[in-house]
Protein backbone atom coordinates (compact mmCIF):
# COMPACT_ATOMS: atom_id res chain seq x y z
CA UNK A 1 0.00 0.00 0.00
CA UNK A 2 1.42 3.53 -1.19
CA UNK A 3 1.18 6.52 1.46
CA UNK A 4 -0.91 8.53 -1.19
CA UNK A 5 -3.84 5.65 -0.40
CA UNK A 6 -3.07 5.43 3.35
CA UNK A 7 -3.07 9.07 3.72
CA UNK A 8 -6.82 9.13 1.70
CA UNK A 9 -8.17 6.22 4.33
CA UNK A 10 -6.89 8.41 7.62
CA UNK A 11 -8.30 11.17 6.31
CA UNK A 12 -11.90 9.37 5.66
CA UNK A 13 -11.46 8.01 8.88
CA UNK A 14 -10.84 10.85 10.81
CA UNK A 15 -13.56 13.44 9.54
CA UNK A 16 -16.30 15.11 11.54
CA UNK A 17 -18.98 12.71 8.84
CA UNK A 18 -17.73 10.16 11.03
CA UNK A 19 -19.36 11.64 14.47
CA UNK A 20 -22.36 13.24 12.49
CA UNK A 21 -22.74 13.00 8.51
CA UNK A 22 -22.34 15.67 6.10
CA UNK A 23 -23.51 19.29 5.55
CA UNK A 24 -27.22 19.25 4.82
CA UNK A 25 -30.36 21.46 4.13
CA UNK A 26 -34.22 20.86 4.94
CA UNK A 27 -36.58 23.60 5.00
CA UNK A 28 -34.28 26.28 4.17
CA UNK A 29 -32.35 25.66 6.99
CA UNK A 30 -28.65 24.72 6.67
CA UNK A 31 -27.30 22.11 9.07
CA UNK A 32 -23.08 22.08 9.59
CA UNK A 33 -22.06 19.67 12.00
CA UNK A 34 -18.91 19.99 14.09
CA UNK A 35 -16.36 17.42 15.78
CA UNK A 36 -13.58 17.35 17.83
CA UNK A 37 -10.97 14.93 15.69
CA UNK A 38 -7.58 13.95 16.77
CA UNK A 39 -5.50 10.99 15.43
CA UNK A 40 -1.95 9.93 15.21
CA UNK A 41 -0.03 7.19 13.98
CA UNK A 42 3.43 5.48 13.15
CA UNK A 43 5.30 3.44 11.14
CA UNK A 44 9.22 2.17 10.46
CA UNK A 45 10.96 -0.03 8.44
CA UNK A 46 13.74 -2.46 9.78
CA UNK A 47 16.02 -4.97 8.33
CA UNK A 48 17.42 -8.63 9.77
CA UNK A 49 21.12 -8.31 9.12
CA UNK A 50 20.39 -12.54 7.94
CA UNK A 51 17.75 -12.39 5.57
CA UNK A 52 15.71 -14.51 7.83
CA UNK A 53 12.21 -13.70 9.82
CA UNK A 54 12.89 -12.04 12.80
CA UNK A 55 13.48 -14.54 15.77
CA UNK A 56 10.62 -14.74 18.35
CA UNK A 57 11.25 -15.54 21.55
CA UNK A 58 9.88 -19.47 20.86
CA UNK A 59 11.71 -19.71 17.79
CA UNK A 60 15.38 -21.98 17.43
CA UNK A 61 18.28 -19.66 16.92
CA UNK A 62 19.62 -19.59 13.20
CA UNK A 63 22.64 -20.49 12.17
CA UNK A 64 24.74 -17.76 11.77
CA UNK A 65 25.03 -16.70 7.78
CA UNK A 66 28.21 -16.98 5.94
CA UNK A 67 30.26 -15.21 3.41
CA UNK A 68 29.63 -17.96 0.71
CA UNK A 69 25.71 -17.22 1.11
CA UNK A 70 26.17 -13.50 0.52
CA UNK A 71 28.40 -13.98 -2.17
CA UNK A 72 26.53 -14.05 -5.61
CA UNK A 73 27.98 -16.04 -8.74
CA UNK A 74 29.95 -13.27 -10.04
CA UNK A 75 32.02 -12.99 -6.35
CA UNK A 76 30.17 -9.69 -5.47
CA UNK A 77 28.49 -9.68 -1.99
CA UNK A 78 24.67 -9.33 -2.18
CA UNK A 79 22.51 -7.74 0.09
CA UNK A 80 21.34 -10.55 1.86
CA UNK A 81 19.15 -8.42 4.63
CA UNK A 82 15.24 -8.54 4.93
CA UNK A 83 13.54 -5.36 5.13
CA UNK A 84 10.69 -5.98 7.12
CA UNK A 85 8.09 -3.03 7.62
CA UNK A 86 4.93 -1.89 10.18
CA UNK A 87 2.67 0.85 11.12
CA UNK A 88 -0.39 1.75 12.66
CA UNK A 89 -3.05 4.55 13.25
CA UNK A 90 -5.43 5.47 15.77
CA UNK A 91 -8.00 8.54 16.28
CA UNK A 92 -10.79 9.75 17.36
CA UNK A 93 -13.93 11.79 16.54
CA UNK A 94 -16.16 13.30 18.93
CA UNK A 95 -19.35 15.17 17.91
CA UNK A 96 -19.71 18.66 19.14
CA UNK A 97 -22.37 20.42 17.79
CA UNK A 98 -23.65 22.08 14.78
CA UNK A 99 -24.42 25.34 13.59
CA UNK A 100 -27.51 26.06 12.21
CA UNK A 101 -28.22 28.88 9.80
CA UNK A 102 -31.96 29.70 9.44
CA UNK A 103 -33.06 33.24 7.94
CA UNK A 104 -29.71 34.80 8.01
CA UNK A 105 -28.93 33.89 11.17
CA UNK A 106 -26.31 31.42 12.49
CA UNK A 107 -26.73 29.86 15.98
CA UNK A 108 -24.66 27.11 17.86
CA UNK A 109 -26.18 24.01 18.94
CA UNK A 110 -23.79 21.63 21.17
CA UNK A 111 -24.24 18.20 21.49
CA UNK A 112 -24.18 17.04 24.87
CA UNK A 113 -23.55 13.32 25.09
CA UNK A 114 -25.21 12.40 28.58
CA UNK A 115 -23.21 9.13 29.05
CA UNK A 116 -19.81 11.04 28.78
CA UNK A 117 -21.22 13.62 31.05
CA UNK A 118 -22.18 11.48 33.97
CA UNK A 119 -19.07 9.85 33.54
CA UNK A 120 -17.11 12.39 34.38
CA UNK A 121 -19.02 13.71 37.07
CA UNK A 122 -18.84 10.24 38.70
CA UNK A 123 -15.40 9.89 38.10
CA UNK A 124 -14.72 13.22 39.66
CA UNK A 125 -17.44 12.20 42.81
CA UNK A 126 -14.46 9.29 42.91
CA UNK A 127 -11.62 12.07 42.68
CA UNK A 128 -13.05 13.77 45.76
CA UNK A 129 -13.78 10.94 48.17
CA UNK A 130 -10.83 9.37 47.56
CA UNK A 131 -8.92 12.59 48.49
CA UNK A 132 -11.11 13.17 51.39
CA UNK A 133 -10.94 9.83 52.82
CA UNK A 134 -6.85 10.16 52.60
CA UNK A 135 -7.21 13.55 54.10
CA UNK A 136 -8.38 12.22 57.15
CA UNK A 137 -6.62 9.01 57.64
CA UNK A 138 -3.71 10.91 57.15
CA UNK A 139 -5.18 13.60 59.96
CA UNK A 140 -5.99 10.76 62.25
CA UNK A 141 -1.92 9.43 61.89
CA UNK A 142 -0.77 12.62 63.79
Amino acid sequence: MDVENLLAKVADNLSVRRAFGSAYEKDGTLIIPVAIVAGGGGGGTGRNQHGAPAAGPDSPPEAPATEHDATAHDGKAQDSGRTEAGGGFGGLVLPSGAYVVQDGQVRWVPAVDVTVAVLASLSLVRMLARTWTRHRSHRRRR
